[in-house]
């Protein structure tokens, strides 16, 4: 069963338990008032005959007693008991009077009616609680009778003034009866017209509910045959969709998961087309060393032979072409990875990091002069990747700078500059310095992969922080890395505390030094 159906069916069994719930109390208030109506009349009756027991009382229920003599039984006293007339005069209330042995006095069977009794009257029944009545244990009370298959509602109390007998009041059920068949017919047929309703609104409000469900369905199904990621769920103007407002509050949750899957197609597309470029990039910029290497090697094989000096200049081209093959291979790596364990994030300091940074940049064979001013700080990250960012920078800016100039790197609350005095950034170079294998024209005839700067980037993205690159104002470059760092009191006190030291050169396995040395920063 879809959950289409399943929804209608749900919603149809809960509309029906709320008719079939309410006609049942529609039933038994209506019940109640007519039988409450029925029970009121009666005891009115009843009343009114114990009172009309007086000699020639008129109005109600009049009781007719006899001439005789005050020690006469019961059955010479009361001769015989007359019931009121409705508006047309009809009689719709029967008596009966009863003494404490079960014996009806009144109305009398037709054989012993001798012409005054009542023989066409119905006969009421006599329970041992209508003899309890008349014998004054038993209270006043209503009973369901039936009489020639009649059903009839019986109130049965004490006659006053005269102990030892009971009055029985009855009335008919029949038009109480048929009322409440016809309340029951109408009824059944309102709920069953209702469930049948509530089934179809049911279809009809769980397809519309569901319908972002099948275009996820839908939408789910159609990547997962194409591979296709620029597929979107219409949400609609009333969902939060386009066009309409997207506040986190808006919208029901089905509206939610279909925008909550927008937005991981989203990302997912834009993985996707990250890792693709990446591909088409590498693929296009490992083409020529691997040829130049190749043929190399293919000229290094010739059976003809080449002169020493040749081979051995064939040769270094090869390490050397080697070497850059490595360095690009480990920037391509660095790159694929988008996100890092939460095992190897810790507290860094971040000063001395770069400390350590610019000590290997000052060995290098024609380095510039670092002039450093860094702030204890501390933030939280991955040492070997940030440390890799830090050696990108210096290596940029060591590679634009010209022999003896100066290279400022400075550490403010968390931020790290680097200014060079190199020929400076182009203006139509400085929204592309961060991309990845983008080479200025004055870089492409030097050595590097255009990924140092790129890595610079994403460490900077993945810890939180941001690397932005500007033309400094009396010329060269200046980069800079800001990330969330906390700072410290001061240089001495920072160097005391008890934190983690940064990794020790070897730990970059040189990668450090063959960072980005294509990206100009000045």
């Amino acid at each position: 069963m879809t959950l289409r159906r399943r929804l209608a069916l749900v919603a149809a069994a809960a509309v029906a338990v709320a008719i079939v719930l309410a006609s049942g109390i529609v039933y038994v208030v209506v019940r109640g008032e007519l039988r409450g109506t029925v029970d009121d009349d009666l005891q009115q009756a009843g009343h009114t005959a114990d009172i009309a027991r007086i000699p020639l009382a008129s109005g109600g229920l009049r009781m007719f007693v006899s001439g005789a003599g005050a020690g006469a039984g019961p059955e010479a006293r009361v001769r015989r008991l007359l019931a009121p007339r409705d508006a047309l005069g009809l009689q719709t209330t029967y008596l009966a009077l009863v003494d404490d042995s079960g014996a009806r006095v009144l109305p009398r069977d037709e054989a012993d009616a001798g012409g005054d009794g009542a023989p066409d009257e119905p006969q009421l029944p006599v329970t041992a609680a209508t003899r309890a009545v008349a014998a004054g244990t038993h209270g006043p009370f209503f009973a369901d009778a039936r009489v020639d298959d009649t059903a009839v509602r019986v109130y049965t109390m004490p006659l006053r003034g005269l102990p030892g007998f009971a009055i029985q009041v009855a009335r008919p059920l029949t038009e109480v009866d048929r009322t409440l068949d016809r309340l029951a017919l109408v009824l059944a047929l309102v709920s069953a017209a209702g469930i049948a309703l509530a089934a179809g609104l049911g279809l009809v409000v769980a397809r519309t509910a569901l319908r972002p469900v099948r275009q996820l369905t839908s939408a789910v199904e159609h990547v997962g045959e194409t591979g296709d990621l620029s597929r979107r769920i219409d949400l609609g103007p009333s969902a939060g969709g386009r066009g309409g407002r997207t506040g986190e509050n808006e919208g029901d949750e089905i509206a939610r998961l279909a925008r909550s899957f927008n937005a991981m197609l989203g990302a997912l597309e834009a993985s996707v087309g990250r890792q693709r470029q990446l591909v088409a990039d590498a693929s296009h910029e490992l083409r020529t060393p691997l040829t130049s290497v190749r043929t190399n090697i293919e000229v290094l094989a010739l059976p003809a032979g080449l002169p020493e000096e040749e081979r051995s200049r064939l040769l270094a081209d090869v390490v050397e072409q080697l070497d850059e093959l490595g360095a690009l291979v480990g920037d391509l790596v660095e790159l694929a990875r988008e996100e890092e364990s939460a095992v190897a994030v810790e507290d860094v300091r971040i000063d001395l990091l770069v400390e350590e940074a610019v000590t290997r940049a000052r060995r290098r064979p024609g380095a510039p002069v670092f002039a450093t001013e860094l702030e204890p700080s501390i933030v939280r990250g991955v040492p070997a990747r940030l440390d890799r960012a830090i050696a990108n920078l210096l290596d940029n800016a060591a590679k634009w700078s010209p022999i003896g100039a100066e290279v400022t790197v400075t550490l403010r609350g968390g931020e790290l500059a680097v200014r060079d005095r190199g020929p400076g950034i182009a203006a139509a170079d400085l929204p592309h310095v961060f991309e990845r294998f983008y080479r200025a024209p004055a870089a492409r005839g030097m050595p590097g992969s255009g990924l140092g700067l790129a890595i610079v980037r994403q460490v900077a993205e993945l810890h939180g922080g941001t690397a932005t690159a500007h033309a400094a104002p009396d010329g060269g470059a200046l980069l800079r890395l800001a990330l969330p760092a906390e700072v410290m009191p001061t240089r001495s006190a920072a160097r005391d505390m008890s934190l983690p030291e940064p990794l020790a050169p070897a730990a970059n396995d040189g990668r450090a030094a063959g960072g980005d040395t294509s990206m100009p920063a000045g």
